[in-house]
């Protein structure tokens, strides 16, 4: 039976290699410390964290997330190390909670590789802590034991491993918060809990006469909460405060065959918010059950591994027919754990592909990939979708498993396309030509998905191309007439895009913040929401610039204004680590296939597909050519 453990208890651990899984429902960071037999953790090198996940015996995480899985092999470490810590700590300097009042009680558990449950803790009683230790392993007369600690520490992770002895705690809290933060911008964010299908509407800031709807002149803000502070009305005409209607009943299967697939089949109030659920909802199942056959087969290596190493310390039965027997029974046995593995395995993945042969077509336009028929009867939308899609995810257990990529609208983070060839494997061995190439046409897909699926007039694109390298890439939006202005180009071209979108963010902001409507900003402030692509970053931009640029990517998505960078990161490192905070802001894509993103539950690596276009296909032309057409037509 496992042990449910509460604060100070402690239990025997009839096992060296162990699995010790975290959940707590928001992204938090998960490490441990290597101590003496006082605890004492004498350097950083003693230290498992995200920028630095792996030490002898213990793995962590490399990345903040909900759910965590922590490989721990007892046996593997040193005989000066005593005594090892869990530790949790929420990110700092991120959207989410800062104190451990603000989410669910940490849920810890600790298991053999092979799943057996031997002891869990709820660590709660937590208030305006930000790290707490979970848990301690310690050695206890030639044995090792588990003791719940539920230490939480106030002043975060500098307090907590100054607690435990560290000369540079300081130092490292920053290192590992940098860590963080780096991480944060390859996590595909988790899908926040929807209540309506007007949850994705853009609420408004209350008029002259503080009503609550849309009113005429009123400013659209498009955060969840204003980061400019004063008072937002989240009421809207149209939202609901009862319940959503119960997804559609699937009809029963027959005895042994597995449930038959239906689109839709998940909670919402439309059918756009239950494909919505249930995309998100194909992303976690198919996270969770690559997980688990990855942790089967762990534990089948780890056992295989333990049998060898008995065969092969006996002098005896390492040489000669016992041995060989010995070594193939520990292989076989292994081989037949993974099979079972497997077999659970393709049975899942046959579900997941059996739902996405559904779900696929059923998808409207702002969830379809460009080969989808809805594409070619696309008409312009009256009102904004909930999601977009900006790519396909896929895991190598079954490649051809794609799942839509999809982020919340309005954009809550800008994007940052990577030109450059480091930090890709794929790009790696590419012609450089041709990796700016693809990352302007995938720059060019993702701003048509974006002018398509909002109504006519209420988005706008912007382009600075300073050297203007880029005039063939943007045939599509310069043709289709749906750019705000042509590119700007030159240093005074930058300069002057970048000052009228920083003033737009400031008079927009002024405006939230003293309650005012739209018809109290100057004339030819242009309310719609705003993308600016930036290419050949950074040719000609200076200082000024340089701060303008930050500025707008840290303030400009709560007011509507949005990032997309198409550059090169090696091309930019004169600036150092000033544009750390940009880089870090900005999730990042690549323009060919690459395994650069995580899922925001276990921390896989997900394979990132662009949104482009088929080749030869004309699609992206039309659905920009119709777009053009509803502007042209929309009232003056």
């Amino acid at each position: 039976m496992t042990a449910e453990l509460v604060r100070g208890q402690n239990h025997p651990l009839p096992r060296t290699r162990l699995e010790i899984r975290v959940s707590v429902g928001t992204p938090i960071m998960v490490g441990a410390t290597l101590g003496d037999e006082q605890g004492r953790v004498c350097g950083a090198e003693r230290v498992a964290h995200p920028g630095s996940p792996a030490l002898p015996g213990i793995e962590v995480s490399g990345q903040a997330a909900a759910d965590h899985r922590l490989a721990v092999d007892l046996a593997a470490l040193g005989e000066e190390v005593h005594r090892v810590h869990v530790l949790l700590a929420l990110p700092l300097g991120t959207p989410g909670p800062s104190r451990f009042a603000a989410v669910a009680a940490p849920f810890v558990a600790v298991t053999g590789h092979d799943g057996t449950e031997i002891a869990s803790y709820t660590v709660t009683g937590l208030s305006t802590e930000s790290a707490v230790v979970a848990l301690e392993l310690y050695r206890r007369r030639g044995g090792w034991k588990i003791r719940a600690v539920g230490q939480g520490y106030a002043g975060g992770l500098a307090e907590m491993l100054a607690d435990q002895g560290l000369p540079e705690a300081q130092q490292l809290a920053a290192v590992i918060q940098d860590a963080i933060a780096l991480g944060a911008s390859r996590s595909v964010a988790a899908p926040p809990p929807c209540t309506s299908d007007d949850a994705r509407v853009r609420t408004f800031a209350p008029g002259p006469a503080g009503g609550t709807g849309p009113a005429d002149g009123q400013l659209p803000v498009t955060a969840p909460q204003s980061a400019v502070g004063g008072a937002i009305d989240y009421a809207h005409p149209r939202r609901r405060t009862t319940a959503p209607p119960p997804p559609p009943v699937v009809p029963p299967a027959a005895p042994g065959e597995p449930v038959r697939p239906v689109a839709g089949d998940a909670g919402g109030w439309s059918m756009d918010e239950r494909l919505y659920n249930q995309v998100w909802g194909m992303f976690e199942d198919l996270a969770r059950t690559t997980a688990a056959y990855r942790s089967a087969v762990d534990f089948a290596d780890s056992r295989m591994e333990q049998e060898l190493d008995r065969v092969l310390s006996d002098p005896h039965s390492r040489i000669g027919s016992a041995g060989h027997q010995a070594r193939e029974q520990a292989r076989t046995k292994r081989e037949q754990l993974v099979d079972r593995a497997r077999e659970v395995l393709d049975r899942d993945l046959a579900q997941l592909t059996a739902e996405s042969e559904v779900v696929e077509p059923a998808l409207p336009p702002a969830y379809a990939r460009w080969d989808n028929p809805v594409w070619h009867a696309y008409r312009a939308p009256m009102e904004l979708p909930m999601a977009l899609r900006i790519g396909d995810l896929h895991l190598p257990e079954r490649p051809e498993l794609r799942i839509p990529m999809l982020v919340r609208l309005p954009l809550e983070r800008g994007l940052w396309i990577d030109s450059g060839r480091t930090g890709s494997e794929a790009a790696a061995f590419m012609d450089p030509d041709q990796v700016k190439g693809l990352a302007l046409d995938t720059a060019v897909a993702v701003a048509a998905r974006l002018l398509a699926v909002y109504p006519a007039h209420e988005f706008a694109v912007q382009v600075i191309d300073a050297a203007g390298s880029a005039t063939a890439r943007l045939a599509p939006l310069t043709g289709a007439g749906v750019l705000a202005a042509p590119p700007a180009a030159g240093a005074s071209g930058v300069a002057e895009v970048l000052a009228r979108l920083t003033r737009r963010v400031d008079l927009v902001q002024m405006a939230v913040r003293g309650g005012a409507g739209a018809d109290a900003l100057p004339p030819g402030v242009d309310t719609a929401e705003q993308l600016l692509i930036v290419n050949d970053f950074p040719h000609d931009f200076d200082d000024r610039a340089l701060n303008q640029l930050r500025y707008l990517a840290d303030e400009g998505p709560s007011v509507g204004v949005h990032l997309l960078m198409v550059a090169d990161r090696a091309e930019a490192s004169e600036y150092g680590p000033v544009l750390q905070p940009l880089w870090r802001s900005l999730l990042r894509l690549t323009p060919v296939p690459d395994d650069h993103l995580a899922d925001p539950w276990v921390g896989h690596a997900w394979t990132y597909e662009p949104p482009l276009a088929p080749p030869g296909s004309r699609i992206l032309e039309q659905v920009l050519g119709q777009v053009g057409e509803a502007r042209d037509a929309w009232p003056r």
